[in-house]
């Protein structure tokens, strides 16, 4: 495993993405909620390579 996987500033952002998908899905459907984690996932991702130069 990579060193940098474990660094604060990558998990922290994780532990409360997922707290606030839980909390705003409480009265969504499962699939609206595979939906929005799915989109937020991928504006992570693409924030992500877009902060560290890639492309």
């Amino acid at each position: 495993m990579p060193p940098d996987i474990m660094r604060p500033e990558i998990i922290v952002p994780f532990v409360m993405y997922c707290a606030l998908l839980w909390w705003v899905g409480r009265g969504l459907s499962w699939t609206a909620r595979l939906g929005t984690a799915a989109v937020t996932l991928v504006l992570i991702f693409c924030v992500l390579l877009f902060e560290r130069g890639w492309p």
